[in-house]
């Protein structure tokens, strides 16, 4: 099982418990009930978190005009967006839910520049309430999408949750990014939206209440020119 990078504060953190559970072992010190015991209660955390940070490699689908899930989760709200929205214009956020037991590594949406990220300070409100989206932590990233000679802004949005009190955002303003790339994380359950133009937005191919899977599933997509 292949983990992701994200997680290294929790395994070393993890860690200090096995080491001092081998030395007592290898120490030839008999283990007392309450030492025991712990050692039955770490091991499923230990496990868990393993299995938590796990990072499976993705087939990203073929052709161009594809916006993919940035995150593993069920589609959980198509919403229409008008001109005062982060966007700036009209157009369509498709929010992604990710439980506890989603896979948390967040993937590029599509080929952009990154030219903003914002972190917000905010509550932990359980994501699948409405007001959740603005009052939680939150970190929103401003792509350029480029399509036909022009530009049209791409806003991809993380959200923590009520478990949920890490965002981790592996990007730098400037940066270009590939369609299915790795760039973050939110650990232990959370949100994430995605927001895009109504121009390039021919077809939604997924509703609400059906899985997404990062990296695979296409959330949206656009007619292709001569030119891309």
């Amino acid at each position: 099982m292949k983990l992701s990078t994200y997680g290294k504060h929790e395994w070393q953190l993890l860690n200090v418990p096995m080491v001092l559970f081998a030395a007592l072992w290898l120490g030839g010190e008999a283990p007392s009930l309450v030492w025991l015991i712990a050692f039955v209660v770490y091991i499923p955390i230990f496990l868990f978190t393993l299995w938590f940070f796990r990072d499976p490699d993705r087939q990203m689908p073929d052709g161009a005009g594809l916006f993919i899930a940035p995150a593993d989760g069920v589609v959980a709200d198509i919403t229409p967006l008008g001109v005062e929205s982060r966007l700036g214009c009209e157009g369509t956020q498709i929010g992604v839910f990710m439980s506890v037991f989603s896979v948390h590594v967040n993937r590029a949406p599509c080929d952009a520049v990154v030219t903003n990220i914002e972190h917000k300070p905010g509550s932990f409100l359980d994501v699948r309430k409405p007001e959740a989206y603005e009052m939680n932590e939150s970190t929103t990233i401003w792509l350029d999408y480029e399509y036909n000679g022009q530009t049209y802004p791409v806003v991809m949005r993380q959200i923590s949750g009520l478990v949920a009190r890490h965002i981790v955002t592996d990007l730098d303003i400037g940066q270009r990014i590939s369609r299915g790339e790795r760039i973050g994380m939110i650990k232990f359950g959370s949100r994430v939206e995605l927001c895009l133009p109504k121009e390039l937005l021919e077809a939604i191919p997924v509703e609400i209440g059906q899985p997404a899977i990062a990296g695979e599933t296409v959330l949206a997509q656009h007619a292709v020119g001569d030119t891309a």
